[in-house]
């Protein structure tokens, strides 16, 4: 006679839920119990508590403030502002007309194949899609939903009076669940940790040893507390930052460009000579 099949993961950790958890704590505790019961493995445990966060967190959370905002000025021709779109290599941008609080629509950056095309009648007006505005309260679950439903993939955020306040992404709320979303304008796994950007600056990865950083940019930040740019990052806030946030070691300026609710991924590198140094 043959044995009868042994149950799923997802089986064994119904029948572990069935204890009904009381409360939140209770409920990650359970969560911790299956993983540690080898039920699912830590990939899938993170995605579960990123799921619950995601519930409890807000737009404001997690948008991109409006002073890092990458716009685009309707007033300004397609030679002004498109070497920008090439820099970030975003894939939309919101279009402006003459205040970052006077958002008018959203430009695709593929639509402006139709430019390189030699289009007689290229006008960015008439290509802009439709910008949606959220509250900074905004719930992310709800957002997500929002963003499936619509076929949206970008939100402006406005705050209390009206004002813009920043920026939100699909790609924003779904990294609060799965991780960082690797994309081809992200470092790949085998490249350096340290990249040049225009302007002479640097995209540098959170787990750069701070001697190869030291070695690479001439720098002279300590490492006997910590070992990687990340882990000086961190103590320096003394929190988990969000991106845009920015803060200054030494002579060098250090923005977040790449975190999630649980570690940070990416900073953006400018060094000023003319600041004064102190000890990293």
């Amino acid at each position: 006679m043959d044995d009868p099949p042994k149950p799923g993961w997802l089986e064994r950790f119904s029948a572990l839920v069935l204890r009904e958890p009381g409360d939140r704590e209770q409920l990650t505790a359970l969560l911790h119990s299956a993983y540690e019961r080898n039920l699912f493995d830590s990939d899938a445990l993170s995605m579960i508590e990123g799921v619950i966060q995601v519930s409890e967190m807000q737009a404001r959370d997690i948008m991109i403030p409006r002073s890092q905002m990458n716009v685009i000025d309707i007033s300004e021709p397609p030679e002004r502002f498109i070497p920008s779109i090439i820099e970030t290599a975003h894939s939309r941008f919101p279009v402006i007309e003459n205040d970052k609080n006077n958002v008018i629509g959203i430009l695709l950056a593929k639509d402006l194949l139709r430019y390189y095309a030699g289009e007689e009648t290229f006008n960015v007006r008439e290509m802009l899609r439709p910008v949606v505005f959220i509250p900074e309260s905004k719930r992310l679950n709800v957002l997500l939903k929002d963003f499936r439903s619509s076929r949206n993939h970008v939100a402006i955020v406005v705050d209390e009076y009206g004002g813009v306040a920043g920026l939100i992404t699909i790609e924003d709320v779904l990294e609060q669940i799965v991780g960082d979303i690797e994309d081809e304008h992200d470092f790949d796994e085998v490249e350096d940790n340290i990249v040049p950007d225009p302007g002479g600056h640097y995209r540098v990865k959170a787990v750069t040893e701070i001697a190869d950083f030291n070695e690479r940019l001439g720098a002279e930040l300590s490492d006997v507390d910590y070992d990687t740019i990340g882990g000086l990052i961190l103590n320096k806030f003394g929190r988990l930052p969000k991106r845009g946030e920015s803060v200054t070691i030494g002579t060098f300026k250090f923005i977040v460009l790449r975190a999630d609710s649980r570690r940070l991924h990416t900073l953006l590198v400018e060094k000023n000579e003319g600041a004064v140094r102190e000890p990293g």
